[in-house]
C-alpha cells in the first residue's frame, strides 16, 4: 500500500500531548500538596522518600497485586520514624497510622499509573 502524501511515522503511534498532560497533573498534585498542614507535609515527604527507594524495575510496589503485609510494614516503619521526629503529638497513634496508610497507598497508586502511562500498557 502506497500513500500519495508523506505521513510521518511518529504521528501514527505517539500522542504529542501525553507529556504535557502529565506535567499538568504533576503541577496540580504539587499545588494540592502545598496546602497540606506542616505535619502532614513532612509525613508525605517521608512517604515519597520510601517510595523513591522502591521505584525500580521489578519492584514489589509494581506487582499486579502488591503484598498487603509488606505495605502495612512500610506504613508502620514510616509512622514509627515520624513519631520519633515529631515534637508534639498532634494526632493519636491510630489516626497517624491511618493517615500514613492513605498517603502511602495514594503515592504508590500515582507511581503505578505514571509508570503504566509511560510504558504504554
Amino acid at each position: 500500500m502506497y500513500y500519495d502524501e508523506f505521513f510521518p511515522f511518529y504521528a501514527a503511534y505517539a500522542d504529542p500531548l501525553l507529556y504535557e498532560r502529565e506535567n499538568i497533573q504533576e503541577k496540580e498534585f504539587a499545588l494540592m500538596k502545598s496546602w497540606y498542614p506542616e505535619s502532614v507535609r513532612r509525613l508525605q515527604e517521608r512517604v515519597e522518600q520510601e517510595c523513591q527507594l522502591l521505584d525500580y524495575e521489578g519492584s514489589r510496589i509494581y506487582d499486579e497485586y502488591p503484598d498487603r503485609w509488606m505495605l502495612r510494614r512500610m506504613c508502620r516503619d514510616i509512622r514509627e520514624t515520624e513519631e520519633n521526629t515529631m515534637e508534639a503529638q498532634m494526632v493519636s497513634s491510630e489516626k497517624l497510622e491511618e493517615l500514613t496508610e492513605v498517603l502511602l497507598y495514594q503515592e504508590i497508586s500515582r507511581r503505578r499509573c505514571r509508570r503504566r502511562r509511560c510504558r504504554g500498557y
